[in-house]
């Protein structure tokens, strides 16, 4: 039984579009973090788009809050952005089988731990009751190197 081709990608051309803002690539880089190795580049779309797209609602991505960013581009040109992002680095395309999927890349990594920590601040500031237990639990989840940084922005401006 032969195997499965991968599943081929390209690229669009994004020589002529102009570098996103670091607000549109925070953006973008929140609504990947959603799909790191599980989703690709449609889903990525689809989640800044807003999209009502059953999957992207099955997996609850609607909560992501990114969704909806690019609400007013269109679906294609949200596409070029995202490529543009994987052309210079921030995200690159990895196989999970024969499925192409988003990846951070180092630099895309670097750029996200911090927007991430502070979302988790901003989680744990806003929480009218402190249940200790329920948050260790959370957080077990999350990356090593995204806690230690949100405990050392916590200690250094004595947020809690």
């Amino acid at each position: 039984m032969a195997r499965k081709k991968k599943v081929e990608y390209q690229l669009n051309e994004t020589r002529d579009i102009q570098k996103p803002s670091g607000e549109d690539i925070a953006n973008i880089l929140r609504a990947a973090d959603e799909l790191i190795d599980t989703g690709g580049r449609a889903m990525l779309v689809k989640i800044l788009k807003g999209s009502k797209d059953k999957k992207l609602l099955v997996h609850e991505l609607e909560k992501c809050p990114s969704y909806g960013y690019f609400n007013d581009l269109t679906m294609k040109d949200i596409e070029v952005i995202v490529d543009w992002m994987i052309r210079n680095g921030y995200l690159r395309i990895v196989y999970n089988g024969r499925l192409p999927m988003i990846a951070f890349t180092d630099m895309g990594w670097q750029l996200y731990k911090p927007i991430f920590a502070n979302e988790l601040i901003g989680q744990i500031t806003s929480l009218e009751e402190f249940d200790a237990h329920e948050l260790v639990e959370g957080f077990k989840t999350v990356n090593r190197q995204v806690i230690i940084l949100m405990l050392d922005t916590i200690l250094e401006k004595e947020i809690v």
